[in-house]
């Protein structure tokens, strides 16, 4: 079963808090999984923005 963007958004930000908390906020698999976040925040809004200017 596909997983919805929102519940993409949210287990991405858990690895991401999980990472930087054992890891560092600097640490390359942070910053990583923070830019996949970004991106993903990023298309969902689009997204919102697009459903919300066809109404």
């Amino acid at each position: 079963m596909k997983q919805s963007t929102v519940e993409q958004i949210e287990m991405l930000r858990e690895r991401m808090t999980d990472s930087a908390l054992k890891k560092g906020r600097g640490h390359p698999e942070t910053i990583g999984l923070s830019r996949q976040l970004d991106e993903l925040l990023n298309r969902y809004d689009s997204d919102q923005t697009g459903i919300q200017e066809q109404e």
